[in-house]
């Protein structure tokens, strides 16, 4: 039987390649995060000495645990609403091939918008086969059909995506100096500056807990940020499962945080989160302590 320590070690050396995919199919590093860790448990569960190559079965236990995730209904797949701090500098390459492999155009934020247009298996059959290359063998096995099916799957995603207007998100920088206008028109109540930050069809999703509010149309949205002064004049940017955001601060604590969904230059989509009891159980340490 093999041994649980020498098991366990396989699978840590194997883990940032497993949230890399994972992330990359979920668009979320928290649920990522829970996929792997999911596949943990069943590898524990399962006689190891039967798993020929245990890279591939992981990849393959991940590849259908996200698949899972992307068919259920939105309503049931949450955003994570994983903080990180948003820096000024990007940080510095540390070699990992992993890492790389993630700051490139194929894994670039951008990219995450367009795959929300393709199949859950066309997605997983994409990012398995040209962003991790792994063989059309392994991810027929992912998706429990023939290779050539696999082949095909990947194949029109890949046309898909060659056909989406690029580029879909402004650079970093370029978000900043944009979620910083926002910050500062609402503050003024600048209403034609507002209304030219956001995207004609734009959405704004907000939860607060008790109830929920769903504004369609970027006149909507403009109407709604002028009364919110105050909490853009304590507001900092954050980013949220990887999307530029802000959290709002009074008096020490974290009253809301907003992830804006930028496309073509301009804000489409934001998404806020003002329930005090989900609020509660996030870490907002960076926000709220220096």
């Amino acid at each position: 039987m093999t041994d649980q320590g020498i098991l366990a070690r396989r699978f840590e050396k194997a883990r940032p390649r497993l949230v890399a995919i994972a992330s990359r199919l979920l668009s979320s590093t928290a649920d990522a995060e829970d996929v792997v860790q999911e596949a943990w448990l069943r590898l524990e569960r399962t006689d190891a000495d039967g798993i020929e190559n245990l890279d591939a079965w992981l990849t393959t236990v991940v590849s259908r645990l996200s698949l899972d995730a992307l068919r259920a209904p939105r309503r049931a797949r949450e955003q994570s609403w994983h903080v990180e701090p948003w820096l000024d500098e990007p940080s510095a390459i540390t070699g990992d091939p992993v890492e790389e492999a993630e700051r490139s155009d194929h894994l670039s934020v951008a990219l995450f918008v367009v795959l929300e247009t393709l199949s859950p298996a066309e997605r997983v059959a994409f990012v398995l086969h040209d962003v991790f290359g792994c063989p059309f063998e392994e991810i027929a096995v992912a998706l429990d059909r023939s290779v050539d099916a696999a082949r095909q799957l990947a194949s029109r995603a890949r046309r898909r995506l060659q056909g989406a207007p690029a580029p879909l998100r402004p650079r970093p920088e370029h978000a900043r100096e944009l979620v910083n206008a926002w910050l500062v028109a609402a503050q003024q109540g600048d209403f034609k500056a507002l209304l030219g930050l956001l995207d004609d069809g734009a959405v704004l999703r907000a939860d607060y807990g008790t109830s929920t509010q769903t504004l369609q149309g970027a006149q909507a949205i403009t109407e709604q940020a002028v009364l919110s002064a105050r909490l853009a004049a304590h507001s900092t940017p954050i980013l949220i499962d990887q999307r530029p955001g802000v959290a709002a601060v009074l008096n020490g604590r974290v009253v809301s945080i907003m992830a804006f969904t930028i496309l073509h230059g301009r804000i489409a989509r934001l998404d806020v989160l003002a329930d005090a009891a989900r609020l509660k159980h996030l870490d907002l340490s960076i926000v709220t302590h220096d």
